[in-house]
């Protein structure tokens, strides 16, 4: 299973580039709301929340709106058949899912946007 994964050891300096480029490069902007990567604070530092794949968002979902891919193991929206209810979101246990306004929802699909653009190499895609 491919899958985004915060390094131990690498210290995180919330400069918010992984939040910025996941936002911008999903919906054109930057917006903290808007990536599926939120930086949240662990003791005197920082530490990146990101999605575990864990499925949950999966069985949640009452539209089939969410499959894991055969191949990668990542779990993806079918932006056609998502309604945009919102119970995947409240579903995640790591409240990394996005819902914009008259939007699909959103979620972490590990293509490692936020990975080359954090300065301090924090993140990485792994096989698990």
């Amino acid at each position: 299973m491919k899958k985004l994964a915060v390094k131990k050891n690498v210290e995180c300096m919330a400069c918010l580039a992984c939040v910025s480029a996941c936002s911008e490069a999903f919906f054109k902007e930057f917006d903290e709301d808007l990536s599926c990567i939120k930086i949240v604070a662990k003791g005197t530092g920082a530490k990146p929340q990101i999605c575990i794949q864990c499925g949950k968002c999966m069985r949640s979902c009452e539209h089939e709106a969410i499959t894991q891919n055969a191949k990668t193991g990542v779990y993806m929206i079918n932006k056609k058949k998502c309604v945009g209810c919102g119970k995947c979101v409240e579903a995640c246990p790591m409240k990394v899912m996005v819902l914009k306004p008259e939007s699909p929802a959103s979620k972490c699909i590990a293509c490692g946007i936020c990975v080359k653009a954090c300065p301090m190499e924090v993140l990485e895609i792994v096989e698990k």
